[in-house]
C-alpha cells in the first residue's frame, strides 16, 4: 500500500532501480476505545509530522487522523453485551516520500459508508472531510481480522528551523479559521 501510494509501484523493470529513494518512516499507537484517544492520536500525529520535519499540511493530516480514528471508535468496535474482539483498533503513520500515509485498522469488516447528513446533523461528515482533504483514500478489508481505512496526503519537507508548536493537536483560532475554509470549499 506505502508503495502504491508513494508512486513506487509498479516496481522499476530495470535491475537495481528502486523507486524508494529512502526506507520510510513508520509511527504506530494502539490508542484506547474511549473518546480521549482521538485527542490524544492528534497529539501524537503533530508530535510525529514534527519529528519527521513535515512542514504542511500537518493540520490536515492531523484532521484526517481524528476523522479515521472517530470513525472506527464509533462504528466499528462491538457494542456493550456483544462479544469483544481480539483485535484492537491501531493508527498507523508512513512516510514513504513525499507523501504520508495515514490509516486505521479495526476489528470490522463492514465497509466504510459514505453517507449525505441532514443539513442539522451533527455527524455524519467525517467521509466527505477526509475526501477533501487527502489525496486519495479507502479502504482494504486484507484478512477475516478487520479492515484498514487509510488516506494519502502529499507533504513538503520542513525548512530549518520550521515546526508547528502546538501541543496536544490544540488548534489556534487562526488555525480553526483555515481548517473550516479548507473543509467548506
Amino acid at each position: 500500500m506505502a508503495a502504491t501510494a508513494s508512486g513506487n509501484w509498479p516496481p522499476s523493470p530495470q535491475p537495481g532501480a528502486s523507486g524508494w529513494t529512502c526506507f520510510p518512516r513508520v509511527a504506530i499507537r494502539t490508542p484506547g476505545p474511549d473518546a480521549r484517544a482521538v485527542r490524544e492520536a492528534r497529539g501524537f500525529t503533530i508530535a510525529t509530522l514534527q519529528r519527521w520535519g513535515v512542514a504542511d499540511r500537518w493540520d490536515d493530516i492531523a484532521l484526517v487522523v481524528s476523522e479515521l480514528l472517530t470513525n472506527a471508535l464509533r462504528h466499528a468496535l462491538p457494542g456493550r453485551g456483544e462479544p469483544c474482539l481480539r483485535c484492537p483498533v491501531r493508527l498507523g503513520l508512513l512516510q514513504p516520500g513525499p507523501c504520508v500515509l495515514c490509516a486505521v485498522a479495526d476489528p470490522s469488516q463492514h465497509p466504510p459508508v459514505l453517507k449525505e447528513p441532514g443539513s442539522l446533523a451533527e455527524t455524519g461528515r467525517g467521509l466527505r472531510v477526509i475526501g477533501r482533504l487527502a489525496d486519495a483514500w479507502g479502504y482494504t478489508t486484507a484478512s477475516d481480522t478487520g479492515k484498514v481505512v487509510w488516506a494519502v496526503l502529499s507533504v513538503k519537507p520542513a525548512a530549518t528551523g520550521t515546526r508547528p508548536s502546538l501541543a496536544d493537536g490544540q488548534v489556534s483560532t487562526a488555525d480553526g479559521q483555515a481548517l473550516r475554509a479548507k473543509i467548506s470549499r
